[in-house]
């Protein structure tokens, strides 16, 4: 089992690849080199904070049907899916919005201010809803002719699901191996072709004690976090967050900080706690329950919903608050070797 670190797409990258089972196929070590470099593609072509990615060529054109990449097409069709999974939660068209926000150019090792802070000052709890415009609905990608089709104007944001696209693809090139798992920033996939390979452990962080609030154990799959704690910035109006409520264009404060699901697919997990966060306490079931997950409140209670193997503790209160700036993963990936993988 070889461990491969890689720093792109914003964030930490981990990949773990076992030994090769097929003749012909390349050895671990090679195999996570051309998973870096897909993932540094990935992140050339999707980047929204690149001026000459492919996506912000795109967002710039003001035609109606623009020439892409089949990674673009790829990416785009899952935003779309992610926005009808999710009735419009998860929408890819919020871009305009969130640089109105603050949220223009990237925040990499910019540290955020303290969460605790920002709930005391952030307005009535509410939870999100899709906008009725559902511009989303208006964006078609065309395989035939390799081109997307919006209205000129209509800003795309690839973001909200990149991560878990990222991590899906490295899975299908890694698929031949004894076992593999890939970290994309705290979208977690992991597989394999061992049958009796031990579960990966992923601790999620609580983001008020920064203590463990869960252990969730997994063989196949993936598990996807969500959080207002990382992407966190102070504004005239306060403080906003990247998470977007569809029906106001406006930072979403839902009466939940983070949210953890478990789903087949790292897409599919992403998507599913994005959408847990921002639909609150009253409506995370709905988008948990199937898979499993957790939430975490306001108030430092955290909540499970569905078959999770390991239920998380019922409550990890805040022990202490953060100062300004602290921040860290909202995950830790056990390693498949047995060791223990401490960093945030």
């Amino acid at each position: 089992m070889i461990e491969h670190r890689i720093h792109t797409m914003g964030t930490e990258v981990r990949l773990y690849v076992g030994a090769a089972l097929d003749k012909g196929v390349p050895d671990p070590e090679s195999a996570a080199a051309q998973v870096e470099a897909d993932l540094r593609e990935f992140d050339r072509c999707l980047s929204r904070f690149l001026p000459e990615s492919e996506l912000s060529r795109l967002n710039r054109d003001p035609c109606e049907q623009v020439p892409v990449s089949a990674l673009m097409r790829e990416a785009v069709r899952a935003g779309l899916w992610g926005a009808e999974r999710t009735g419009g939660l998860v929408d890819p068209t919020l871009l305009e919005p969130l640089q109105a926000l603050g949220y223009a150019a990237t925040r990499e090792g910019v540290a955020p201010p303290s969460l605790t802070v920002a709930l005391a000052a952030a307005p009535l709890r509410r939870p999100a809803g899709p906008d009725p415009r559902a511009g989303w609905r208006s964006v078609e990608v065309l395989d035939e002719a390799g081109a997307i089709r919006r209205p000129p104007g209509l800003l795309l944001d690839t973001g909200g699901t990149g991560k878990g696209l990222a991590a899906d693809r490295a899975a299908r090139r890694l698929h031949r191996y004894s076992r593999y798992a890939v970290d994309c920033g705290g979208d977690v996939r992991v597989g394999g072709r061992d049958p009796d390979g031990e579960p990966v452990q992923v601790e999620i962080r609580h983001p008020l004690s920064e203590q463990p609030a869960a252990m969730i154990g997994i063989r196949h799959g993936a598990v996807a976090t969500s959080g207002l704690d990382v992407h966190l910035w102070a504004s005239e109006a306060g403080f906003e967050h990247h998470l977007v409520d569809p029906a106001t264009g406006r930072a979403a404060w839902t009466g939940l900080i983070c949210a953890a699901a478990r789903a087949p697919t790292a897409l599919e997990a992403d998507v599913l706690a994005k959408a847990a966060l921002l639909s609150g306490p009253e409506g995370a079931d709905e988008f948990l329950g199937e898979h499993g997950g957790l939430v975490v409140l306001d108030d430092g209670e955290v909540q499970s919903f569905g078959p999770l193997h390991d239920p998380p503790r019922l409550r990890v209160p805040p022990t202490r608050k953060l100062s300004p700036g602290a921040h860290g993963r909202r995950t830790a990936v056990k390693p498949l070797d047995g060791s223990t993988d401490n960093s945030r």
